[in-house]
């Protein structure tokens, strides 16, 4: 059984408080702590922290001597989704996230990975078992900002090697992970803060949005794929008045959806 399987009990009752919502290289360690700083609408406050967000720290053929590429928007881009958490939700969030990687001990106390920019990772023999393993046990692998067809192809590459048996499908509507919290019926594509400083909402070839995922054999999604879109800037610029709040707004109903059905399924 996952780490994480009695979170359900309480989860199951989050409520939404409103409607709306307005990097380094050197990663840190990767351990959850018993109490953490967060927000609330009162300012910062210290709490016992009932979910932790994690991001993948993965291999890259694109990586640079001073940029590694799953590092894009940390930190801001997390410090400013979970105090949404907080604000949002009676989830109780640390206020920052963890940097984790595949072969890290305690992976497994983790439901939710946040994976950016994987349009050319690479996983080891070793670190794609023990992906699938994570992701067979419970785990949820959330995927965000890559565009165009030669991303994908690489993605898909990186994926195979973790999920070789597993198809990638489009996500219906009906899908539960877009009902948990908010209705989120209308396809919206969440564009980067420069595409959207450039008056369009996507990136290279990318011009239409796609939510994909893998399941398990019971139905649960073990992998959601953002494609064409990137959440991660639209929580980071969440306070630019150029960056439109409609985006905004919905790409913060997204990851709440996908953090409660991370942990509740």
């Amino acid at each position: 059984m996952c780490a994480w399987a009695g979170l359900g009990l309480w989860v199951g009752v989050a409520s939404v408080l409103a409607a709306d919502t307005s990097g380094a290289t050197t990663p840190g360690p990767a351990r959850t702590a018993a109490y953490e700083i967060g927000w609330d609408a009162r300012g910062p406050l210290a709490f016992h922290t009932e979910f932790q967000f994690a991001r993948l720290q993965h291999h890259s053929a694109r990586d640079g001597a001073y940029r590694q590429r799953w590092l894009t928007d940390w930190p801001a881009a997390e410090q400013h989704l979970l105090r949404g958490v907080n604000r949002l939700t009676r989830i109780r969030a640390a206020g920052e996230s963890r940097l984790v990687s595949v072969m890290d001990e305690d992976l497994f106390d983790y439901p939710l990975l946040y994976a950016v920019e994987p349009g050319s990772w690479q996983f080891s023999n070793l670190e794609a078992v023990r992906l699938r393993e994570y992701l067979l046990r419970g785990g949820f692998l959330l995927v965000d900002d890559f565009h165009g067809t030669l991303e994908w192809h690489g993605f898909a590459a990186g994926l195979r090697r973790v999920l070789p048996d597993r198809k990638i499908v489009d996500i219906p509507r009906s899908d539960s992970v877009f009902h948990t919290v908010y209705e989120l019926e209308e396809s919206v594509q969440i564009p980067g803060i420069g595409a959207a400083l450039r008056g369009v909402t996507y990136e290279r070839d990318g011009v239409t949005p796609h939510w994909r995922g893998i399941y398990d054999d019971h139905g649960r999604l073990m992998v959601v794929i953002n494609f064409n879109m990137d959440l991660g800037d639209a929580w980071e610029h969440a306070d630019v008045p150029e960056y439109a709040l409609r985006y905004t707004n919905r790409a913060y109903q997204y990851a709440i959806n996908y953090i409660v059905y991370a942990m509740t399924h």
